[in-house]
C-alpha cells in the first residue's frame, strides 16, 4: 500500500490555512495599532514644548535677577520702573547703564557658546567637543591679544574682526591636523589636534603678555571671561555676527540629524556632507569669534549645555538648538549672578564660576549615563 506523501512545511505546521479564511482581513496599518504610536509622538512633542516653555521662564527669571542683584540690591519693582519709564535716580542709572548691557551680553554670548557647542559635537560626532577643546576660543583669544600688542588703541570693533580671523584660522588648523583623508575627521585626532593648537596659542599669549605689561593689564581680566564693564556698544557690534551664526545653525538642523548617522548614510539620504561641515564651521567661527571678542574666553558653556538639553530633547537638533539657545544664557547669567553674590562687595568673573559650577554637573551627567549617543 502506498503511503500518502506529506510536504515538509505541512509536516511541521499542520494543514495550511486557506487563503480565503472567513472574517475581515486586518490591514497592514490598522488604526487601532497606529494610535498608540501617534499618542506617544504627541506626548513627546507636548513634553518638549513644555520644557521649552519652562526654559523660557527660567531665562526670564534669571534675566530679572541679573538686573536686580549685585553689589547694590535693587527691588524688582524699581527695576521694572527703570526699564519702562527711566529715571534720574542712582538705581535707575545702575540698571540702565550697567546691568542692562551686561544682561544683554550674557544672553547673547550664552546662546552663541551653547549653539557652537551643539554644532561642534554634531560635526565631529564627539560628545566631548566644544569650542574650547578644539582650539576655537584660544584662536580668538590669541588674535585679540596680538591685536592689542600691535595696536594699543584697538576698540571692540577691531577686536571682533581679529577674533573672527583667529577663530577661523584655529578651526582650519585643527581640522587639517585631525582629518583622515576622505573618511572625514576622526574625533580622537580632532581632540588631540585641538589640544596641541591650544597649547601653542596659549604659549603665544603668554609670550605677548609677559613682554608687554600694558597688554597684560588689559588681558588679565578679559582672559578669564567676564561680563562686567563691557559697554553696550559691544553688544551691538557682535550681535550681527552671532545672529548670522545662529541662523546658519538653525538652517543646518536637518542636515545635522542626517550627519549623526554617519557620512555614508547622510549621503544616501541626500544630505550634502561637505556643505554641511563647511557651513557649520563658518557658524562656529562667527559665534565663538564674536562671543570671545566681546567678553573673553568662557569655558564649559559649550560643553555642558548641549548635554543638559539633550537629556530632554534627545538627539533631534531641531529641538536641541532652541533648547541650547535658552539654557546657555540661563547658565551664563546664573554664573554671573553667583559671582556677584559670592564675591560681594567685589565679584568673581563669570568664566571662573562657570568652570566651578558646571564641572560637577557634567560629571554627574556622565556618571548617570544621561549622555545620549550622537
Amino acid at each position: 500500500m502506498t503511503t500518502p506523501s506529506v510536504s515538509a512545511p505541512e509536516a511541521r505546521t499542520g494543514p495550511a490555512t486557506p487563503a480565503t479564511a472567513p472574517g475581515p482581513a486586518t490591514p497592514a496599518f490598522a488604526p487601532g495599532r497606529a494610535a498608540p504610536a501617534n499618542a506617544t509622538g504627541r506626548g513627546a512633542t507636548a513634553l518638549r514644548l513644555a520644557g521649552l516653555l519652562a526654559a523660557c521662564v527660567l531665562l526670564l527669571l534669571v534675566a530679572v535677577l541679573s538686573l536686580a542683584v549685585g553689589a547694590k540690591a535693587i527691588p524688582p519693582g524699581d527695576v521694572v520702573r527703570a526699564l519702562l519709564h527711566g529715571s534720574d535716580s542712582v538705581d535707575a542709572s545702575v540698571v540702565l547703564d550697567l546691568r542692562v548691557p551686561r544682561t544683554l551680553l550674557g544672553i547673547t554670548v550664552g546662546a552663541a557658546l551653547a549653539v557652537a557647542g551643539v554644532l561642534m559635537q554634531a560635526l565631529t560626532r564627539n560628545p566631548l567637543a566644544d569650542p574650547g577643546l578644539l582650539g576655537v576660543n584660544m584662536g580668538a583669544s590669541a588674535a585679540v591679544v596680538a591685536t592689542l600688542a600691535l595696536w594699543r588703541e584697538a576698540g571692540t570693533g577691531t577686536s571682533v574682526w581679529s577674533a573672527l580671523a583667529g577663530a577661523g584660522i584655529a578651526a582650519t588648523a585643527v581640522h587639517l591636523l585631525g582629518a583622515r583623508g576622505r573618511s572625514g575627521p576622526a574625533p580622537v585626532r580632532l581632540a588631540l589636534a585641538g589640544t596641541a593648537v591650544s597649547a601653542v596659542l596659549g604659549a603665544l599669549i603668554s609670550v605677548l603678555t609677559l613682554l608687554r605689561p600694558d597688554v597684560f593689564d588689559q588681558f588679565r581680566f578679559w582672559g578669564v571671561g567676564s561680563l562686567a564693564g563691557v559697554p553696550v556698544a559691544a553688544f551691538w557690534q557682535v550681535l550681527p555676527f552671532i545672529a548670522v551664526g545662529a541662523m546658519l545653525a538653525v538652517g543646518l538642523s536637518g542636515s545635522l540629524n542626517a550627519l549623526a548617522l554617519g557620512d555614508d548614510t547622510a549621503r544616501a539620504l541626500g544630505s550634502r556632507v561637505t556643505r554641511t561641515r563647511l557651513l557649520g564651521a563658518v557658524a562656529v567661527t562667527l559665534l565663538c569669534g564674536a562671543a570671545t571678542a566681546a567678553v573673553g574666553p568662557i569655558a564649559f558653556v559649550g560643553l555642558a549645555v548641549p548635554h543638559l538639553a539633550r537629556a530632554v530633547t534627545g538627539p533631534d537638533h531641531r529641538w536641541l538648538l532652541p533648547y541650547a539657545m535658552l539654557l546657555g544664557p540661563a547658565l551664563l547669567l546664573g554664573s554671573d549672578i553667583l559671582g556677584r553674590v559670592v564675591g560681594r562687595p567685589g565679584e568673581i568673573q563669570a568664566g571662573i564660576v562657570t568652570a566651578f559650577a558646571g564641572a560637577p554637573v557634567f560629571i554627574a551627567l556622565v556618571r548617570r549615563r544621561r549622555i545620549a549617543a550622537l
